[in-house]
Formats: C-alpha cells, structure tokens, sequence
C-alpha cells in the first residue's frame, strides 16, 4: 500500500459506490459562508425544554453512568409503551415488544438488516429521507424506488405500488409525514396500502418520526389498522417533536420475533442507548406534553406564513400537511434545483437543499425547513422574492 489509490481500492465497493449526503455537501459549502440564513436542516431549533435537560442533570448526580439493558430501561419502555397506546390504540409488551435504539436511524438500519437477506427487494418512496437507498444498499438488498407525483401531493397510492411489487419484494418503508415535502396520507390512503402489504406478505417499516407533527388533522398510524400490528416494525423517537436531537433517542415497536432480531444486532454493535439520555426521554414521555403543544403551534404559524409566502411569489408549493419542510417548484425558472439554490444563496446568502438530495422526482424543487425563528423566515422571504425578481 504506498499510495491513497491502493487503499481507495481495499474499501468495499458497495460502500465506495453510495454517494454522500447530498445534505451535507451542500451545506459543507453553506458552512464556509458568514451570514446565512438557513433554512436547510431539518433541526428543531428551540432548546430541549429545562425539565427534560435537569432529568439528565439529576441522573449524573445520582451517578447514573452505567450500562442499562440491551433492551434499553424497563421504565422508559413502559412509557414508551403508555404512550404508542394512547396515540394509537395499538398495544406493546415494554418487556420483549420495545427496544431503545441510538436515534431513529439505528432503528431503522437494525430492522433493515433484520429482516434483509441478499438481493431482497425493499420499496420505498421519493422524494424521501437521505439515509433509506443507503441503509437498503448495506445491507445487500435491492432499493426499489417508487417516485410519487406532485399530482398527487407526493403522497403513495396503492396504484403505484402494484406496478413495482414483485415475488422477491420483502419488505415495504413508509415514511408519512413525509421528509422533505411534509405530506402526510388520509385514512383511507393508510388503509389501502395495509391492504396491499396484507395481500402480498410483505413487512412494514413505518418511520413516523413526525407522527405529532400534523397541523390539520390528526396522524394516523398503519399499525392502528387490523392485521398490521403483526407485520409492521414501527420506528419512533424523540427528536423531532420533543427537539431532543442531541440525546440521540428512538425506539422501535414490533413483534417479539422481530424484536429479537434487531436486539441482536443492536446487542453487538452499539450495546444499549446513552442512560442520560434515557432518563432525560422519561420525563420527556410524563410530563412534555404542554411543551409540545407550545412547539406545534409556533410550526403551524410559520408553516402558514413560508407557505402563503412562496404563493404570493408566485412559486407553487404544496400545503405541508406535517412535519417542518415546504417543498417549493422552483421548475419555471429554468434551472436545476441545486443551479437554483446554488445561486440564491451566492446572491442573497438564503440556504436551501436542492429537491434532488431526496430523489430524481426532486428536480425543480427545493427544501426549505421552517424549524428555524419566524424572524429569520420572513427575512428569508423577502430575499427569496428579491432573488426571483433577478431571474
């Protein structure tokens, strides 16, 4: 090995081959920049409420710094388990149902790799979440990627899961409401697509990450529908609606065979969750439910603003139904999203992700997150309408 190129070739192709995150490229070039308002990341930006913090100030006082249970602390597992109840209907054993992961993204490359066997087949829809193709990808399985239409507010239809499935599909990953458009599905639509995984055998994987995060009415979970809690993996976590993005805490919620596999997997590679973080989600699931009301409301406030903002403009948008992500078309400007965004924030210092960090059917859109102060949005507007102007 005398040179960098021997050792690029020693990597393992299927990871030399998987690009980075078009998110993070991006803002590695917002990073060398002063000034920016951004409207890229999808972080909340208030500050994890005090009592949540002081659960995990009071537990390294106690001098709680040990190792817990693989499966993570039998206490916040029940809660985890109270709380998926009353949300849902939808009832979970804390002893061998629930398992804390490190974030959602463990728990979704766990269940990956649980249920994965080489050259089976995963669909999953675009525009969707940076990570879902290269999870797939890792674990030797095929992606296959359903590209939703913005006719259809980016939401899945049944109809466009059939003309994918095929005898080697194993396994099918949800994502409502959706990273980055903010769609979420009705009901009905929820329905349909249960039907279909029941029909053709196939294991859910629903990451409902900003399940408390609807503005117009409420999240409705496919595990709630009859014949789904038995095939359907659900993925959760704390930091998106409770901004605890730093604790770095999920969960997953499936039968005990299920649960199993990935607590293996989990057992040897990452042994159990952070106990600060732990004791910080138990407070969190008793006593955060004004806190998240509070966050909700001042989202719903700058959803409806960045929104009526990007129509006044001129640049349809379609109504983000959750989540804390407007999906502008920016197509009449004759310019590939990331030559838009590229150059708006050149000439007005406003960062935004190109659609395509998400998957081809983002072309000609950008995502702008509105989990950032309704000040720095407006200013953001302003500017965005300064730039068009220009072009």
């Amino acid at each position: 090995m005398n040179d960098s190129k021997s050792l690029h070739s020693r990597i393992a192709k299927t990871v030399r081959d998987i690009p980075r995150s078009g998110i993070r490229d991006f803002f590695e070039i917002v990073s060398s920049r002063e000034g920016v308002i951004s409207l890229g990341i999808g972080e909340p930006d208030f500050v994890t409420p005090w009592h949540i913090r002081e659960a995990a100030v009071l537990a390294l006082d106690r001098g709680v710094t040990s190792y817990t249970s693989n499966m993570g602390l039998l206490s916040l597992r029940r809660g985890i388990s109270k709380y998926i109840e009353k949300k849902t209907g939808v009832v979970y054993n804390p002893k061998d149902e629930v398992l804390v992961t490190v974030g959602v993204s463990e728990g979704l490359d766990i269940a990956i790799r649980a249920l994965i066997d080489p050259g089976d087949e995963v669909l999953y829809h675009e525009p969707g979440y940076v990570s879902y193709n290269p999870i797939i990808q890792f674990s030797y399985g095929k992606p296959v990627v359903i590209q939703t239409k913005k006719e259809n507010g980016f939401r899945l239809t049944r109809a466009e899961l059939e003309e994918k499935v095929t005898p080697k599909t194993k396994v099918l990953l949800l994502n409502y409401p959706n990273n980055p458009t903010g769609a979420a599905l009705s009901k009905e639509g929820v329905e349909e697509i249960a039907a279909f995984a029941i029909e053709h055998d196939l294991i859910v994987l629903t990451d409902e990450i900003y399940d408390e995060l609807t503005y117009d009415r409420e999240h409705f979970s496919i595990i709630s529908v009859p014949g789904m809690r038995e095939r359907t993996i659900y993925l959760h976590g704390f930091s998106k609606a409770w901004a605890m993005t730093g604790f770095r805490m999920g969960f997953t919620c499936a039968p005990p065979e299920l649960t199993e596999a990935m607590m293996k997997i989990h057992q040897y590679t990452m042994l159990c969750a952070p106990v600060l973080s732990q004791e910080a989600s138990i407070e969190a699931l008793k006593n955060a439910d004004a806190d998240i009301a509070y966050m909700k409301g001042e989202y719903k406030k700058r959803r409806n603003f960045i929104y009526s903002s990007f129509e006044e403009m001129g640049i349809p948008c379609i109504r983000p139904d959750g989540a804390f992500y407007a999906f502008a078309n920016i197509s009449r400007f004759g310019m590939t999203a990331k030559e838009f965004a590229l150059k708006l924030l050149d000439a007005e210092n406003v960062a935004c992700v190109p659609g395509t960090a998400f998957g081809k059917c983002g072309e000609g859109f950008i995502r702008c997150s509105y989990a950032t102060s309704l000040a720095e949005i407006k200013e953001a507007m302003i500017r965005i309408a300064r730039f068009i102007k220009t072009l």
